[in-house]
């Protein structure tokens, strides 16, 4: 016999009359829940979901610059080491470190006594000779005459003439001579070889230098100035185009609010480095105010192209996945999903195919979008209207 039966049946019994207690103590029948108000001011269907507000932007079809943007380096167009060619002491510093110096400006003085004296000597020389050419000239016409009167054969004559001929020869051996001493005493005064500005003096009086060795000072080249930077390999064409015709202009940037300026590009490597996959390239500046100082650092601008009427769309409307670029396009309230290739990206906008002129392509709110999905469209100047609309108004004046 089962002992647990009759507490099975009491529990159930008293389980049932639980029931029945708790549901007569309210006599209202349940009510259907009722729609909510977004539902109903939607007017969506149930269980669909209400349109996105997403923000647009006709297509465009425009002209578009291609600008070559790159960081460059100002680079003197000619910097000189300045040496003497002979070795000596200087003996005097016409000119200051720093000092802006013009071509042909005097900068050192050299100990010139040994030069000095080493001319003399062949000016010396000089007069010797010229004087022993007048007398064998003498001699040479005694001779003429005498022959002329039969006292001397004609080999006396012969001889007089070749002594002439040599003293002539000695002469001008004498003047080379001195047109030697004369270079040599010129090494002796060092002279700017160019305009430019003068770096830190390395020399002072007194000082002994070896010829082609000591660096006495730098000359470095201002105005113009060159800027230096490199050109990527896939705008390489269209750099070379632009090098035609006097170069294309070219725009350098100082940091920090230095300042723009506007020059030509003149250069380009005959080599792509394989590195770094770019050409060398170089652009020169006016500078006369020498803001442009060699070591700086500037941003390159250059308009290498100009694509004609192509369809221009904000970069904000571009999506990147993994099969490429995407956008949405808003056709019939609906947004369609486009693929679409850039052909070149400039600031804000990007140049694009697979999107018609006057297309709407949602910039903001795309992220809330689904292929297919109803959208409610908002054009991109409606933020101000949306802005303005939120303040509150002013109150009436009786």
């Amino acid at each position: 016999m089962n002992i647990f039966r009759p507490y099975c049946i009491t529990v159930c019994a008293l389980a049932a009359l639980a029931s029945l207690a708790l549901s007569g103590c309210s006599d209202k029948p349940a009510a259907p829940v009722a729609a909510g108000p977004a539902s109903a001011a939607s007017g969506a269907a149930p269980g669909a979901s209400p349109p996105v507000s997403v923000t647009t932007v006709q297509a465009k079809k425009q002209d578009m610059a291609v600008n070559l943007q790159a960081t460059g380096t100002v680079v003197p167009l000619t910097s000189v080491d300045v040496k003497t060619q002979v070795t000596s002491t200087i003996l005097q510093v016409h000119f200051k470190e720093g000092q802006f110096v013009k071509a042909g400006q005097l900068l050192f003085t050299l100990d010139a006594r040994a030069d000095e004296a080493n001319a003399a000597k062949s000016r010396a020389q000089l007069a010797k000779d010229n004087a022993s050419l007048s007398d064998a000239k003498r001699q040479l016409a005694r001779a003429q005459q005498l022959l002329a009167q039969n006292f001397v054969s004609q080999g006396a004559v012969d001889t007089a003439q070749a002594l002439v001929d040599s003293w002539a020869a000695t002469l001008v051996a004498d003047q080379a001579a001195i047109t030697a001493n004369n270079v040599a005493l010129s090494y002796d005064r060092i002279t700017s070889p160019q305009s430019g500005r003068a770096g830190a003096v390395n020399v002072y009086a007194g000082s002994a230098v070896q010829a082609n060795q000591t660096t006495l000072v730098t000359i470095t080249q201002l105005d113009p100035i060159g800027v230096a930077f490199s050109v990527p390999q896939r705008n390489l064409t269209s750099a070379l185009s632009a090098l035609k015709d006097g170069g294309a202009e070219v725009s350098a940037t100082l940091a920090d609010g230095g300042g723009s300026f506007k020059g030509r590009l003149q250069f380009m490597d005959n080599l792509v480095d394989a590195n770094s996959g770019t050409v060398k390239a170089k652009a020169v500046f006016a500078n006369p105010e020498g803001k442009l100082w060699p070591g700086a650092f500037v941003e390159v601008s250059q308009t290498v192209a100009t694509l004609q009427q192509v369809v221009v769309v904000p970069q904000a409307a571009i999506i990147e996945t993994l099969r490429g670029s995407v956008v949405y396009v808003v056709v019939d309230g609906k947004a369609i999903l486009r693929p679409v290739k850039v052909i070149h990206a400039e600031r804000t906008d990007a140049a694009v195919t697979g999107v018609l002129l006057g297309d709407s392509v949602v910039t903001e709110g795309k992220q809330n979008v689904r292929p297919n999905a109803a959208v409610k469209e908002r054009p991109a100047d409606a933020k101000s209207e949306v802005s303005g609309a939120a303040k509150p108004a002013k109150p009436v004046k009786p």
